[in-house]
């Protein structure tokens, strides 16, 4: 709602198919004058593939991100197998990994957990594209050293570094409605030091709908009211590397700004499936991330690598009594501010046996607190009479250790073991994870692997002790995975996946219709499988496709044949043609089916329903000039205008139009 424009963040920042490892080709890296920060992956292998050889990894480029123009971290992975994309009453897009919601996807920027200390997710939206040079994703069955959390997978998202003397970036985007995207970065590297600094502004009033929408009471415009969207963000990494021994990083990222949450578009108290629509704002956020990294290498066998972290978030959160969003004389209506602080130390030393294989450790230790206070209405007409406060906090502590081993030429072997332990205010828990794998390359071009995780996620501070629906008596949430595929070579520089998977989640914590407090479900399992294939026949040109299936169950639920809002099916197509002239097609398809949903907690009557299968098409056009320094580019994203819906009542954008300019130096 208000428009203002933070200067410092707008003259600073960094400027798909997405592949698994040894099984789709990726982009070639497209900016030259950065290189990957080299302390941002937490070691998941020694000398051999190790443990990411077995394990289903998806690696995304900075190439890759800037020819489908993705802004945010969550249009970049968008096109992935196994990931969904939904938005909801929350108002930003949520990321979930085969059929796991964000909450259980670890979010890693440089290897520094992201994810909020309240309730386990992110926002996507506030991580900017621009400043990152590699995106890596596990889904499914991971390493031990990440810690607990993880049972969807793990996002690690890697920045950029300076690679020369001094090079930089300034771009700035426009569109229907007329928002604004500028970017900027300046990287360099002198001696034994390197910098890269960069930042964004982006101010968007609101998205379009379909012409396909019908209006409603609540959604009587052409454009989606309230999905205002105002960020701005900083980030810098500094690095010392004085000889091949001894590497020092320090990364912040600073971001703020506001948002609004897109009331349901379905004000009917007959509807069972529509929830009454709610006129909520986050109307500011600020967050800062500070993060020192360093690895030794003490001897040829010794390395030592470690991180120090803190990560604050503070939010104002409004709930008003109505669409005019200046008054809070509504029961339940609200003002608060909710703080979210993360402190932790990781150390990971690795010991290299030669032949014997290699054999790492580590120590992950975490303190989370969070703290909420403000007013809210009792009754209506009664504005903002009653005062909530709370404050909470846990520690979480982890030891690991994975060990992995080649014995012959094109078998790979690792097994890990954790143990962690969570400390709440007037109680304890611990618990442990493990997971294994194999993979063999049979034939030169053929591999086959395998792999087994068993993975644990503590109940989160929100979990625990939300304002309404907290509940302290919550157990730890458990599942096993089991997966395994091939991968094959083929002729003229392509490749193709296929990926089986297994996995069983207890206790899975969700919100009980009856009691409206946090409750553990018995048994949940999903299982499905991916194929993705890959061509580059020709230097020119990149082809890209995906299929997945997924089917989940809850397993004490007999109504409930799937979990909401897990697709069934989908279908992803992209590709690209540079030509020797500069100009670049670039096109993607996304095809969503066979995702259902269930009548709201009040209906009389349990009830399952559909959302409409979708298709997006988009297409986008880039002209370089002057030996690749001055870009125009030009694109429309769901080309066809498609009406379509990731959660009831929350209609997603139309067709949008855009366009803009890239200078590099």
């Amino acid at each position: 709602m208000n428009t203002k424009i933070t200067v410092g963040a707008v003259c600073l920042a960094a400027c798909g198919l997405l592949a698994p490892q040894h099984s789709v080709l990726a982009a070639q890296q497209g900016d030259e004058d950065t290189e990957a920060y080299n302390l941002g992956e937490i070691v998941v292998s020694g000398k051999t593939e190790g443990v990411q050889a077995a394990e289903t990894v998806h690696t995304v480029t900075a190439e890759d991100i800037r020819s489908m123009n993705a802004t945010t971290l969550d249009q970049a992975i968008s096109l992935l197998p196994g990931v969904n994309v939904r938005i909801g009453p929350e108002g930003v897009p949520r990321i979930d990994v085969r059929g796991f919601r964000t909450r259980h996807v670890i979010l890693l920027l440089n290897g520094v957990p992201l994810n909020s200390a309240l309730d386990g997710q992110f926002d996507p939206t506030t991580i900017p594209t621009e400043n990152i040079a590699m995106i890596k994703m596990t889904s499914g069955a991971s390493s031990v050293l990440y810690g607990q959390g993880g049972l969807g997978g793990v996002i690690n998202i890697i920045t950029k570094k300076g690679s020369k003397d001094i090079s930089g970036m300034v771009s700035a985007e426009t569109g229907d409605h007329y928002p604004y995207l500028v970017r900027s970065s300046l990287a360099a590297k002198k001696d034994a030091f390197d910098f890269f600094i960069s930042g964004s502004s982006t101010d968007v009033d609101g998205f379009p709908l379909s012409d396909s929408f019908d209006k409603t009471s609540v959604q009587d415009s052409d454009y989606r009211k309230n999905s205002d969207r105002e960020r701005h963000n900083v980030l810098g990494t500094i690095g010392y590397n004085p000889n091949d021994d001894l590497s020092l990083g320090f990364t912040f990222t600073y971001n703020q700004g506001e948002y609004g949450k897109p009331p349901g578009t379905i004000d009917n108290n007959k509807d069972p499936f529509a929830s009454t629509p709610k006129y909520e704002r986050i109307e500011s956020y600020e967050g800062l991330s500070l993060q020192l990294a360093g690895d030794y290498r003490f001897t040829d066998k010794l390395n030592l690598r470690g991180w120090a972290y803190r990560n604050q978030l503070h939010m104002q959160d409004y709930l008003y009594a109505d669409a005019d969003y200046d008054s809070f004389t509504k029961k339940s209506s609200f003002k608060e501010r909710v703080r979210t602080t993360i402190h932790g130390i990781s150390l990971q030393p690795r010991y290299d046996f030669g032949a014997a294989g290699t054999l790492t450790f580590s120590t992950i230790n975490e303190w989370d607190q969070w703290k909420n206070d403000g007013l809210t209405s009792s009754a209506n007409n009664k504005p903002l009479d009653t005062s909530r406060d709370e404050s909470k906090q846990y520690s979480v502590h982890t030891l690991a250790a994975e060990y992995e081993l080649s014995p012959l030429e094109g078998l790979g072997l690792v097994a890990g073991y954790g143990h962690h332990w969570q400390a709440r205010e007037h109680s304890s828990d611990n618990d442990y994870s493990v997971n294994a794998g194999i993979h063999y390359d049979i034939l030169k071009d053929t591999r086959l692997k395998f792999s087994f995780n068993r993975n644990i996620r503590f109940p989160t501070l929100g979990d625990l002790y939300g304002l309404s629906e907290g509940n302290p008596d919550l157990d730890t949430e458990r599942s096993l995975t089991f997966e395994g595929g091939v991968e094959q070579k083929l002729p003229f520089n392509s490749r193709i996946s296929l990926i089986g998977f297994h996995t069983e989640v207890k206790d899975l914590i969700q919100k009980d219709k009856t009691t409206d407090t946090n409750m553990n479900v018995s048994k949940v399992v999903y299982d499905g499988f991916e194929i993705a294939a890959a061509t580059q026949f020709t230097k020119n040109i990149l082809l890209r496709a995906s299929y997945t299936y997924l089917d989940s169950k809850v397993k004490d639920d007999s109504e409930k044949e799937q979990l909401q809002y897990t697709p069934h099916d989908k279908f992803t197509f992209e590709g690209k043609y540079d030509f020797d002239c500069g100009f670049t097609p670039y096109v993607s398809v996304q095809y969503v089916a066979n995702q259902y949903f269930y009548t709201k907690d009040t209906a009389a009557t349990f009830d399952k329903g559909k959302l409409n299968d979708y298709v997006l098409l988009n297409v986008k056009l880039s002209q370089r000039f002057f030996d690749n320094r001055f870009t125009t580019y030009f694109g429309v994203n769901n080309i066809f205008d498609e009406n379509y819906e990731t959660s009831y009542g929350y209609p997603q954008a139309g067709r949008f139009i855009y366009g803009g300019i890239e200078l590099r130096i």
